[in-house]
């Protein structure tokens, strides 16, 4: 069984990609806090009576949720563009026994 390897194996593209990855998630980081600012303002012109409270959850959570959804899409299409994902599929047909037939959806 051969090791099946990935651009990430490779330290030179390895440094790229996380830069890469780390240059676009401080760019999603400013975005999800202009989000969080812009939930907050439309919920303080349009609730009546907005306390400190329910304006720090909403801004927290929106900004949370922002970077949460941005790091793991990052993270999928680093994954994705490196050949990990190839490379853990090489090695899942390895493993599986020719005699058995594997089951697609």
């Amino acid at each position: 069984m051969n090791n099946p390897q990935s651009k990430l194996d490779e330290p030179d593209y390895a440094a790229f990609a996380w830069a890469r990855f780390r240059h676009i998630l401080r760019w999603m980081t400013l975005a999800a806090f202009v989000s969080a600012i812009v939930s907050v303002l439309i919920l303080w012109l349009t609730v009546d009576e907005l306390t400190a409270f329910i304006a720090i959850a909403t801004g927290l959570g929106v900004f949370l949720t922002v970077l949460a959804a941005a790091g793991l899409m990052g993270l999928m299409f680093l994954s994705s563009g490196s050949g990990h994902d190839a490379a853990v599929d090489e090695m899942n047909r390895e493993r599986t026994d020719p005699g058995e037939q594997v089951r697609g959806n």
